[in-house]
């Protein structure tokens, strides 16, 4: 008995610590507040050595309103279904775009998501085109553009022209999603050859307001043909991050908005991401050798820009139209891609037949629990036996406490002569632990499910609850520490769990009944954090479970009789 003792106490300092330490672990796990924007400061990025362009993004000493900035240079408005903005004809830069179908919250009236704002603004993240040679524009050259407005059925053409004859003209298209066309041409009217190299550049002022998780990334992204490179912020503070590609990409990524260079994918160029100590970013990608254009000649090179939401499909579709290396890889899969992908792509379509991301979450919640019956039949009659020998065993264990070496071999000549397998009941746990892991990134990377409603309070199954208990649902104005922001979905989970452990017969060692009795009140304060859409799917999950078991225990009416503990005679 004092042993036992000595491991509950074990236990409770384990849980304690559990508890008391879930914060920290969930900044990596879990979706976090977002941190408070970083101001620019000066600062300038350093050239770029392998495609040699100067992106002269430096920054303002003032920080202006973002309308004032906008005020200050001409402007090409934008205008699609997806996106509203303008293009600066100062240095040819798309710096003014928010999404039109996406809001900031789910509140009435709520602004929609701005993605790109004009550098001397807050949140300064543009990107710009150009070419580097002698004589090319730069980032003071002012544009002329043959139109006022860009939309999918009309593209702009903007031209410079230089005092040596040449001209530089760039046609911009978009279409009805986020994808630009930028098709970048040099005349040459001069006398003599030019030799210039064409390059796109993303400028980001900032870190994003977004926190990187371990399971979704945040941040500079550069994608090749060999694989998609996840970088963190402070890596290219210090040192460039460069890759020697044919096609491929690069960007910023955000929880759910992406930002995206994407040069012709037939030729070689040269990726780079880098930055400075005064958090100012940029991805830049420039063709591997300059474009020699002989006088009378002209050259044409055309890439794209991507700008908007991470839609799964989206980014599939355009993969597949433009032949762009890794694009889907802008979602950050992992591991668990293979079973992530048919979940996303199952529960889609579910929604798309009842209209309710909850319902959805709900019936795949059932198809996965009858694929995996037969499984749990067998696990129940692996139970049934595995109870059966449990006096044997424990007999065992008392005979030969001992000597270890001697009990274990006795026990295993009793699951040989039994024809049990102890490892049997752990198959349907083992099979779930992926299938729950691949749903939480299938609900914490998809902008499919932000801002999904379920009914009554819940309005975004991608978050946690926020109907929080110990602050009476948030009618007293104080923020909770995270791990006691406890809302009504994580306590129904705890009690779903109770019941279903409830119905398992009672173990006879002491210590394994108090760990199963504090283990779903445990799981409730773990899950809290968690995507309220994967607690509905624990939820019914665990009420479906109680329903198998009722029905099993009638077939194993064995599994319900108590297991009597050896008497010290039969022990010896």
């Amino acid at each position: 008995m004092k042993e036992e003792q000595k491991n509950f106490i074990l236990f409770a300092a384990f849980a304690a610590l559990v508890l008391l330490g879930w914060p920290m672990i969930s900044h990596w796990f879990f979706p976090q507040q977002p941190a408070a924007p970083a101001k620019m400061v000066d600062g300038k990025l350093q050239p770029v050595p392998n495609s040699g362009v100067d992106p002269a993004t430096n920054a303002p000493k003032t920080i202006r309103g973002r309308d004032a900035v906008l005020a200050d240079s001409p402007r090409v408005q934008i205008d699609t279904p997806a996106l509203k903005g303008s293009i600066n004809l100062k240095g040819l830069r798309i710096d003014d775009l928010v999404l039109r179908q996406y809001d900031q919250t789910v509140a009435k009236n709520s602004p929609p998501i701005r993605l790109l704002s004009p550098s001397g603004a807050e949140g300064a993240y543009f990107a710009q085109f150009g070419w580097q040679g002698a004589g090319a524009p730069d980032g003071n050259t002012v544009w002329k553009a043959d139109g006022a407005s860009l939309t999918p059925g009309t593209p702009v053409k903007l031209t410079s022209t230089n005092s040596a004859g040449q001209t530089f003209t760039v046609e911009l298209g978009v279409d009805s999603n986020y994808m630009f066309t930028v098709r970048q041409t040099v005349a040459n009217r001069g006398g003599a050859p030019v030799a210039v190299t064409p390059y796109t550049l993303i400028s980001r002022g900032q870190r994003s307001t977004d926190t990187s998780q371990w399971a979704a990334h945040v941040g500079p992204v550069a994608a090749t043909a060999d694989g998609a490179h996840y970088i963190n912020w402070k890596d290219i503070e210090s040192t460039p991050q460069q890759f020697a590609s044919n096609g491929g990409w690069v960007g910023f990524s955000d929880h759910y908005w992406l930002t995206a260079a994407i040069p012709d994918q037939r030729g070689g160029v040269n990726i780079q991401q880098r930055g400075t100590a005064a958090q100012q970013y940029q991805a830049d990608v420039a063709l591997a050798q300059p474009i020699a254009v002989r006088p009378g000649k002209e050259a044409t090179y055309t890439s794209h820009f991507f700008a908007g939401a991470k839609e799964v499909k989206l980014l599939d579709a355009y993969q597949k139209q433009y032949n762009i290396a890794r694009f889907e890889r802008a979602i950050d899969w992992g591991w668990f891609e293979i079973i992530e992908r048919p979940i996303f792509t199952y529960l889609s379509w579910l929604f798309k037949l009842v209209g309710n991301f909850g319902v959805a979450i709900i019936l795949l919640t059932i198809t996965i629990r009858g694929l995996l019956f037969p499984i749990a039949q067998k696990q129940f009659a692996s139970m049934a036996k595995m109870r059966q020998v449990q006096p044997k065993m424990k007999a065992i264990q008392e005979r030969y406490k001992d000597d270890k070496a001697r009990q274990q071999q006795e026990i295993m000549q009793l699951y040989k002569a039994e024809k049990v397998n102890p490892l049997a009941g752990c198959a349907p746990m083992l099979l779930q632990i992926p299938i729950m892991f691949a749903l939480y990134k299938v609900l914490l990377l998809t902008i499919e499910m932000r801002h999904q409603p379920f009914v009554l309070w819940i309005k975004d199954l991608s978050a946690p609850d926020p109907a929080t208990i110990l602050n009476l649902f948030g009618y007293l104005h104080f923020t909770l520490p995270s791990f006691l922001a406890i809302g009504v979905v994580p306590v129904l989970l705890g009690v779903s769990m109770f019941f279903q452990m409830r119905m398992n017969p009672a173990p006879m060692d002491e210590m394994q009944k108090q760990m199963f009795a504090i283990m779903p009140w445990m799981l409730m304060f773990l899950m809290a954090p968690f995507a309220v859409g994967l607690q509905l799917y624990w939820i019914t999950s665990n009420v479906l479970t109680v329903l198998q078991q009722q029905w099993l225990y009638a077939r194993h009416p064995e599994m319900k009789v108590p297991v009597a503990k050896p008497s010290a005679a039969k022990a010896k």
